[in-house]
């Protein structure tokens, strides 16, 4: 196991050096007027035609805001974004979620477009910044994902390619303070803003035997090095935390719990099990609709503290 500590510091270090170099480890955004104006792209949710002033939650990300589940085999409205605009909409019966979330989004996609269409942009985050840019005061939440898609595929024959996730975090790291810039410079002050970092899905190898929990450190330490990126660009643009590796356990290897049918395992390697679907026939890395609920109860906690 003496490897571990190493990657783990070789991954942190690639994230930290590619931010510094781009001198962007602290605070990037500035507020100030736009002169840019632009039409709200068509989503799947719009607004109400009777509703005058309504307020709105968009959302970005990847799959996981997309809401594909695999047992579908297409995006579905489980989804934590889905989950979590239930519950904001309690309080808020004008609210409107405008939903973007692209699956198999990467952060260079995000940005430059080539997998979802948007009329009237070129990507996912134009799409974004012309609706924030043209209902600026009127958005009340604004959450984001992405940068799983950089390194998935790092663990290959049972083992993580650390050249594949140093490459893949390096991107994340040098490509989320731009997202998370442009958003915060478009929306402004006013919107609630937050983004997640990510559960380890690959820990399920843990159940294939001692050659798979290998596997399972050596991928838990990826998500280190991947999660820190991601946070160090979402402070970049203003971004608060919601802290899904945290709630999914994700290096906790030391507390068990009862697995159905399994026995005790580590309870970061249980939680995966039963709130992915990565140890069902599918062996599909995204959440459950249970996970995805998990997921939207991180971010309503934030929600309901606020702070900008």
């Amino acid at each position: 196991m003496t490897a571990l500590p190493r990657l783990a510091r070789v991954l942190a270090a690639a994230a930290c050096s590619t931010l510094l170099a781009a001198g962007l480890a602290g605070p990037a955004f500035a507020e100030g007027s736009t002169s840019a104006t632009a039409t709200a792209p068509a989503t799947g949710s719009t607004a109400s035609s009777h509703h005058r002033n309504p307020d709105y939650y968009v959302s970005l990300g990847d799959s996981l805001a997309a809401g594909y589940q695999p047992n579908i085999g297409h995006d579905t409205n489980v989804s934590y974004t889905d989950q979590l605009y239930a519950q904001l909409k309690k309080h808020d019966p004008d609210l409107v979620h405008i939903k973007l979330g692209c699956s198999g989004e990467t952060t260079e996609t995000m940005i430059a477009g080539g997998i979802c269409h948007y009329p009237g942009a070129t990507s996912q985050l134009d799409a974004a910044v012309k609706f924030l840019r043209a209902h600026r005061g009127h958005v009340s939440y604004v959450t984001l994902d992405i940068g799983a898609n950089d390194v998935d595929g790092c663990l290959k024959g049972g083992a993580v390619d650390v050249s594949c996730a140093l490459k893949g975090i390096a991107t994340v790291a040098a490509q989320v303070p731009q997202i998370t810039t442009a958003l915060h410079r478009a929306g402004g002050s006013h919107p609630r803003y937050a983004a997640m970092n990510y559960y380890d899905p690959f820990l399920a190898v843990w159940l294939t035997g001692p050659a798979g929990q290998q596997a399972a450190q050596e991928s838990a330490q990826l998500s280190v090095g991947l999660n820190d990126a991601v946070e160090l660009g979402l402070k970049a643009g203003g971004f608060r935390l919601a802290d899904v590796s945290t709630a999914f356990s994700t290096l906790d290897f030391t507390d068990q719990a009862t697995l159905p049918g399994v026995g005790q395992v580590p309870l970061n390697v249980a939680r995966i099990c039963t709130w992915t679907w990565m140890c069902t026939p599918y062996q599909d890395i995204h959440a459950t609709p249970t996970g995805h609920a998990v997921i939207a109860g991180v971010f309503l906690d934030l929600f309901r503290h606020r702070r900008h």
